[in-house]
């Protein structure tokens, strides 16, 4: 892995936050912030970003690549979209990993450190802080909503499929 320093809140790297889809509803002050807790992270082909059963703060946001996530062995997904965020639930559940994530191709990454809050500036209102904590969780809910409805529908047809396999046994 190779791993830039924490960001800085300038006007480019703001500007480039902004391409993220994931972003958009961030004012440039919350990105800013955001930076502050941030480093790119690129990973080469099958290593490994997150490892099942860790205990880490590290939210991420895929900037270019594809990775594959996979849970005891089985790979359960892989996620190829600029702007995808993996890794949230341990930042929500506050437990361990739940599966791991390797790089598919090389893969590039913003890191964010969830532990690094004293990162931002001592001087910023409660409330600010508040409505950026509220903003990124708003983020993690509808990423988890639309990945709960895929999940669904796969765990539907799974049902269909083995109900169909049932019929066809004596």
């Amino acid at each position: 892995m190779i791993e830039t320093k924490y960001l800085k809140d300038n006007i480019e790297n703001i500007q480039k936050l902004m391409t993220i889809p994931a972003l958009k509803n961030f004012e440039a002050q919350n990105l800013g912030k955001l930076l502050k807790l941030s480093k790119v992270r690129e990973y080469e082909d099958g290593e490994i970003i997150i490892r099942e059963g860790d205990v880490d703060p590290w939210l991420y946001f895929l900037l270019s690549g594809k990775i594959k996530v996979v849970k005891e062995g089985v790979q359960i997904n892989v996620i190829g979209k600029i702007g995808e965020i993996f890794g949230e639930m341990r930042i929500i559940d506050s437990m361990s990993r739940s599966a791991s994530v390797y790089a598919i191709g090389t893969t590039i990454c913003l890191a964010v450190d969830t532990s690094a809050k004293d990162k931002l500036a001592s001087d910023d209102k409660r409330d600010e802080r508040i409505d950026f904590i509220l903003l990124l969780y708003r983020i993690f809910a509808e990423y988890m909503s639309v990945r709960l409805r895929l999940t669904s529908e796969k765990l539907a047809k799974a049902f269909h499929e083995i109900d169909e396999l049932k019929k066809q046994v004596p």
